[in-house]
């Protein structure tokens, strides 16, 4: 199993519908894939058709005294389940302070669906607290998607800063420029230019496209209502990127 986050400190540059269309695609190719909606918003579950709500809250879940299997529901997608968000993850911090070891818990949770999935998706808040240190310890692999301005830019080097004081391996982390309008003199500049941390980016990028907008209104992944886009074609080549620097399977 890999567990692949998609995760910025900011909003509104893509992680949901990254983490949708990727986890679409994942299981498009075969592969049991689960998607664990960590948003309090609840953005994924909404495009999935699916009631951001985990009866009782999620304080005992996300402390190991509920079984995660009972609030997993299927998707209108093969071999794609969906782990709905809860308005109670605002909470997360303080829901993972009463664990034992507080950063790893969410690995520990994770654990068992080795034998079921073999992607789990992990779509996380905009924040940078004890719960994204838990989804760092989890995750295989943390994609940033990063618009290319320069507040972005810092941000990014602000996440690369974080790993390197709490010593986690930064080898897991994964950016890609987001939103790309190359109709702006910045965003050309700096997409054909990268900046110094050129080597940490993926090849493939993702443009600015009114479709990927769309899926708030179709409430589907992109890759499904428009499988022929550029856009959807674009998802395509970034999930091929991704597997490429995966750690092989286990």
């Amino acid at each position: 199993m890999k567990v692949i986050a998609t995760y910025n400190i900011k909003g509104g540059v893509g992680k949901t519908a990254t983490a949708i269309n990727l986890a679409c695609l994942a299981a498009r190719e075969g592969a049991p894939t689960l998607v664990w909606d960590l948003d309090p918003q609840g953005a994924a579950s909404y495009y999935f058709r699916i009631k951001p709500r985990i009866k009782g809250g999620g304080k005992r879940l996300v402390q190991g005294k509920r079984d995660l299997d009972d609030f997993i529901r299927g998707t209108d997608y093969n071999l794609l389940d969906l782990l709905p968000a809860d308005f109670s993850y605002r909470n997360m911090d303080l829901f993972l302070e009463h664990s034992s070891k507080p950063a790893r818990q969410l690995r520990k949770l994770l654990k068992p669906f080795g034998k079921e999935y073999y992607y789990v998706f992990l779509d996380c808040p905009p924040s940078i607290s004890l719960a994204s240190e838990s989804v760092f310890e989890a995750a295989d692999a943390v994609l940033v998607p990063t618009i290319p301005t320069t507040l972005s830019l810092r941000t990014y080097k602000q996440i690369r800063r974080f790993f390197k004081q709490q010593q986690l391996n930064p080898q897991k982390v994964m950016s890609f420029f987001s939103m790309v309008d190359r109709r702006k003199l910045l965003h050309r500049q700096i997409v054909d230019n990268p900046p110094d941390f050129k080597d940490d980016l993926l090849e493939a990028n993702i443009p600015y496209n009114s479709l990927v907008e769309m899926m708030g209104v179709e409430r589907a992944p992109l890759v499904d209502f428009a499988a022929n886009s550029p856009a959807a074609r674009c998802y395509e080549a970034l999930w091929a990127d991704i597997k490429q620097q995966l750690p092989a399977r286990k």
